[in-house]
């Protein structure tokens, strides 16, 4: 029969005897040994709340984070591989990942419904079908009135999508001349238009 003194001896020596995480972490993938899983909670548990909360994490939330580590601790132990890392350094690691996420989908927007952007565009009219067929008319009207250097440039640079320096390149004449041309024809342009309003 045990004595007390047996039973002091027998929990003073499992104290003692120096916990070997990566050794536990693989019976738990290859066993899902609960007593192997219970000794890697114990060890890790407080350490990394404390980590957590070192790092400004609130205590419920750290709680949450240490629950949802350990779970994946638990399901899985079969990926750790202690010639990559320390057992305790992987699962500080799910453990920061955790965070991360939590993170995240916290500061994730929301869409807003109401957002103009989300609404529709009304169909449009027929008196609005009329007038943007009017005005596209007119525009064209307007480019066809331009000496065929300036014409050209308009082509090229809104049509082709060049850019000034293309222009340039592409015609053979200096950039200063590119712009000067684009700008002449936009007055020419406007006061045609103004000319139909």
């Amino acid at each position: 029969m045990a004595t007390g003194d047996d039973v002091r001896r027998d929990v003073t020596e499992k104290a003692a005897k120096p916990i070997d995480l990566d050794q536990d972490l693989i019976a738990i993938a290859t066993s899902q040994d609960q007593g192997a899983y219970q000794r890697v909670f114990h060890a890790i548990a407080p350490r990394l709340k404390t980590f957590l909360m070192v790092q400004g994490t609130i205590e419920s939330i750290a709680e949450e984070i240490l629950q949802e580590t350990m779970l994946k601790v638990w399901q899985k132990a079969r990926l750790f591989d202690g010639s990559k890392a320390s057992a305790s350094t992987w699962i500080y690691t799910i453990a920061r990942n955790a965070k991360i996420d939590r993170f995240r989908k916290e500061t994730r927007l929301v869409p807003d419904p109401n957002d103009p952007s989300y609404i529709p565009d009304s169909p449009e009219t027929g008196e609005q079908s009329v007038t943007k067929k009017q005005e596209s008319n007119h525009i064209k009207e307007a480019i066809a009135t331009l000496p065929s250097d300036q014409l050209r440039i308009i082509m090229v640079s809104f049509y082709e999508e060049k850019s000034h320096t293309e222009i340039s390149e592409e015609l053979g004449i200096p950039l200063g001349t590119v712009k000067s041309r684009i700008r002449l024809a936009f007055g020419k342009i406007r006061n045609e238009l103004k000319g139909v309003s």
